[in-house]
């Protein structure tokens, strides 16, 4: 299975690595970044792993939890699609994932 970023959330993971450079350090933001793409990548074997978001209850749209963050993610038959990656005390309206457009990077 193929593992898909949407441009938010590539956007996303650049505004947490800056948020994290600025609280701490370099070095430990691109280790937390580097976490949450290794996370997305588990998907490609065990794309079903994630929880359903509550706000969404549509089974392809699923979340992973890593520190205070949700990875947002759809299931496809033959790929996943990150979502967006944001902080996990917000809550995700139905109408965030219809703009979400196609995804547009693989991450390796």
């Amino acid at each position: 299975m193929k593992l898909l970023w949407t441009e938010q959330a590539l956007s996303s993971l650049k505004a947490i690595k800056f948020y994290i450079e600025d609280k701490s350090s370099e070095p430990v933001a691109r280790n937390f970044i580097n976490k949450l793409i290794e996370k997305g990548e588990v998907l490609t074997k065990f794309p079903e792993m994630g929880r359903v978001v509550p706000e969404i209850n549509s089974q392809n749209i699923r979340e992973l939890i890593e520190g205070n963050y949700r990875i947002v993610y759809r299931i496809h038959k033959e790929r996943i699609e990150i979502l967006t990656v944001f902080e996990g005390h917000k809550l995700l309206e139905k109408k965030e994932i219809l703009t979400f457009h196609e995804p547009i990077s693989v991450i390796s």
